[in-house]
């Protein structure tokens, strides 16, 4: 898996990480891997359930601190 791009939205409260990812994601070729950082609680929540929603894939998903790091693509 190799990621294209980091997406960070530290810093940016709900639900514009999930907006933000859903257009990078929309707009990448098929097969693209982003890694997203975010300090928003909700983002973990919130991004996977987007990714479900509009069949991207959550290729692994932690939290560190106040920060989520996640690695979605785009099948």
């Amino acid at each position: 898996m190799s990621v294209k791009e980091k997406l960070d939205f530290k810093g940016l409260k709900c639900p514009m990480p999930a907006l933000l990812a859903k257009r990078a994601l929309e707009r990448a070729a098929p097969g693209t891997c982003f890694e997203i950082l975010c300090d928003d609680p909700l983002c973990g929540i919130d991004i996977p359930h987007m990714c479900r929603s509009e069949n991207f894939a959550v290729l692994s998903l932690e939290r560190r601190g106040e920060t989520t790091r996640m690695v979605v693509q785009k099948p």
